[in-house]
């Protein structure tokens, strides 16, 4: 009797078809299609399912939840209005994709953390999967879209990655102390050495010592205003190598524990933030440090990588940057190898084990894939694979010592601070640069004109982000570029997390300088600014 009730179901609607599915053949309903249709309704899911023209003829109590869409007011509409992904896919793809299930057969895969917007214009994060919908004959007679709501998971994700960042954020602050105690030491007597009788040789070598500490000083400064912020810092003219260098030697400080490295000059640039590489990178370290109670070499290694098809499943056919991290601590057991990556799994007493499962999460968001080799008193192997970026040059610093300027350049400088100008006047003078300092952005603007009328016009203008009682560099550059919409301008200051300094080049400048830098540092930004204008 079955059999014979859809013998001609191509012929039928898919209302049709779901009626007679859920009718008996006095056209009640029996207890079969009632646990069917009360199990489709109690599914957490959402499910949708569209008749042979994608337009929805099914909706269940999650759909509603998730869409915003009643289901009397969904009926009849398309399945792409009910379920709009157009912000990920285009209207045409979309259409594409539709063709692909009703027409191939396929199955279209809804990635994790899609964005879809439902009716009242709320951001939705959702995965799934929209499949064919067949007969018993194996006709496509509509579609049926099985999604998951994926945005409270993924607040609970953040709120981890939080919970985590804030875990190592003791072992960082504890290194930190460490050797910012050392460098304070090295200063104090570098200038106690200084002040009480030295040759000029040794007095140019303490400085030039003191100098080292100071920048140690500064980087250490910045990774802590990185790591409370979560946010992407400023881009700077830093290769891979020199980030991964840096996260390593950081997170190693007041340890016992000394990094060695091999890494080629020619390493490829890939398309990730600096503080989401610096995290991942902390999170395998602070795991190899507890790794070596007794200290010992962390041997980290990077090198560039083609891989074909099938190469290292999951990643696709592509180039790639492999880092490896090898520490030679107690290993890993073979039954919690395939385990480390879970969410909450730990083997230590005071670890919440999110470490990994975070650093996981990020490299899989940029198509890129972690491994672990491991083997118990031997020690681990983590290795990264990063997708390299198109542009796979990574922009080197200029160095100053090779780049002196063979014509005179004119450089204008805005700070209100008059020791700040005086110090970059002096500087920039020696190095051959004709250099004008103003302390207010009214002044830079006239000067800046007059220049122009003179037809003797500023190579770059170096502008301080904020002026007391003035004009600083945001109103500044605005009026500056409507008398000259070619202005190179560069934007200082000490306050790393202003919008302005993070993106700067949305505010009509060209570069960006944090205090404190050294006059290395200044020139060579100066110098990349003039040489790409040229």
């Amino acid at each position: 009797m079955q059999k014979e009730r859809y013998k001609n179901i191509e012929t039928l609607s898919i209302e049709t078809y779901l009626q007679n599915n859920w009718n008996d053949n006095n056209g009640e309903v029996d207890k079969e299609s009632q646990y069917l249709r009360l199990a489709l309704q109690s599914i957490k899911n959402a499910i949708i399912i569209t008749d042979i023209n994608t337009n929805v003829i099914f909706m269940n109590h999650s759909s509603e939840q998730l869409t915003g869409w009643k289901k009397e007011d969904a009926i009849e509409k398309p399945i792409r209005v009910i379920i709009p992904l157009a912000n990920w896919l285009s209207e045409s793809n979309y259409e594409q994709e539709i063709d692909r299930i009703m027409n191939k057969g396929e199955t279209f895969e809804i990635p994790e953390h899609t964005l879809m917007m439902d009716k009242f214009k709320r951001n939705k994060q959702v995965t799934g999967y929209i499949t064919p919908f067949k007969n018993e004959d194996g006709n496509i007679i509509g579609m049926v879209a099985n999604m998951e709501d994926f945005t409270g998971k993924y607040k609970i994700e953040s709120g981890i990655q939080e919970i985590q960042r804030f875990e190592s954020f003791g072992t960082l602050v504890s290194g930190i102390a460490h050797d910012f105690n050392n460098i304070l030491t090295a200063i104090l007597g570098n200038i106690s050495l200084i002040k009480y009788g030295a040759n000029p040789k040794e007095i140019f070598e303490r400085l030039t010592e003191t100098e080292k500490s100071l920048d140690k000083a500064k980087y250490l400064t910045d990774q802590l205003l990185n790591f409370s912020r979560n946010e992407i810092s400023v881009d700077e003219s830093t290769s891979i190598s020199e980030i991964v260098k840096k996260s390593v030697n950081l997170m190693l400080t007041g340890s016992n524990i000394k990094g060695r490295f091999y890494i080629p000059d020619d390493l490829w640039a890939v398309d990730i933030s600096r503080n989401l590489i610096n995290q991942v990178i902390t999170n395998i370290v602070n795991n190899a440090i507890q790794a070596m109670p007794s200290g010992g070499m962390l041997d980290v290694s990077a090198q560039n990588l083609v891989l074909n098809d099938g190469d290292l499943p999951p990643l696709n056919k592509g180039e790639y940057v492999k880092i490896s991290i090898k520490d030679y601590g107690i290993g890993i057991k073979d039954n919690d190898i395939n385990r480390i990556f879970e969410p909450y799994f730990t083997t230590k007493p005071n670890g919440s084990g999110l470490g990994l499962t975070i650093s996981l999460s990020i490299i899989n968001d940029i198509k890129g894939h972690i491994t672990v080799t491991s083997q118990v008193g031997v020690g681990t192997t983590f290795c990264i694979y990063l997708p390299s970026s198109p542009q796979k040059d990574s922009t080197k610093i200029v160095d100053l010592a090779n780049h002196q300027n063979r014509e005179k350049r004119k450089v204008l400088i805005l700070d209100d601070e008059e020791l700040i100008r005086e110090l970059i006047y002096t500087a920039l003078s020696n190095l051959g640069y004709e250099v004008n300092a103003v302390d207010e952005g009214m002044k830079a603007i006239d000067i800046y004109k007059e220049a122009l009328e003179l037809n003797e016009p500023f190579d770059v203008v170096i502008m301080d982000l904020t002026i007391p009682g003035g004009l600083g560099a945001k109103d500044t550059i605005k009026l500056i570029n409507k008398i000259d919409p070619n202005v190179k301008a560069i934007v200082s200051s000490g306050y790393f997390n202003d919008p302005i300094i993070t993106d700067y080049a949305k505010y009509g400048f060209k570069g960006v300088i944090v205090k404190p830098y050294g006059i290395n540092e200044l020139s060579s930004i100066l110098n990349n600014i003039i040489t790409e204008s040229n």
